[in-house]
């Protein structure tokens, strides 16, 4: 069974009024996560892995030094996917219900969240992503270098921001403070954030 690319949640040009041009998405989906799913299909084949969960294959082959090609391309198969849910057309502002709730409980104000996860999204060194996570109940901003994601530490994502230097140079050149902003100001899908959080 092949891994299989899925499409995207709206059309190529759908956030070019909210900071995000379709040529973002013409090299970012087109390209770079087309490559980690063909990747991944070429390192599995043939193996038992290829009949194996997208999650299952990040949790099985993480921390395996043999298997690092197969983890990395897996684990950027999924975090591509939940990046792109983590955006819609006029998104951003606040969240609301039980999530925003949580969010003024677990970080004190949604000003305090906003503030720590963009310090962690712009003192990332290179590549990497910045996340809302669950983390047994409680609440978290994390960052992760390179393809590493909450899933492979057993923790729940909630939302994420990709920030490795092509998911932004295009639309915000080096800018990355920039790029987050707009991300928070704009494009965050909250709804997307409290589905997950709601999730068993």
């Amino acid at each position: 069974m092949a891994f299989t690319q899925l499409p995207l949640p709206y059309d190529f040009n759908a956030l070019e009024p909210y900071g995000m041009k379709a040529e973002t998405f013409e090299y970012h989906y087109g390209k770079h996560h087309k490559a980690y799913v063909d990747n991944l299909n070429k390192l599995t084949d043939g193996t038992e892995l290829a009949d194996k969960s997208l999650d299952e294959v990040i949790k099985t082959t993480f921390k395996d030094a043999s298997k690092v090609g197969v983890f990395n391309n897996a684990a950027q198969v999924w975090n591509h996917t939940f990046f792109w849910n983590s955006l819609k057309p006029a998104g951003g502002g606040t969240p609301t219900g039980e999530l925003a709730a949580r969010i003024d409980k677990d970080f004190g104000s949604f000003d305090k969240f906003k503030e720590e996860f963009s310090n962690a999204a712009a003192t990332q060194f290179g590549s990497g992503w910045s996340w809302l996570i669950d983390d047994g109940g409680t609440l978290k901003v994390i960052k992760t270098p390179n393809a590493e994601n909450p899933l492979a530490y057993g923790q729940k994502a909630l939302l994420t921001l990709d920030v490795w230097e092509h998911a932004y140079y295009i639309d915000y050149r080096n800018a990355r403070p920039a790029f987050i902003k707009n991300f928070l100001d704009q494009l965050a899908n909250w709804d997307f954030a409290a589905q997950n959080l709601a999730k068993a």
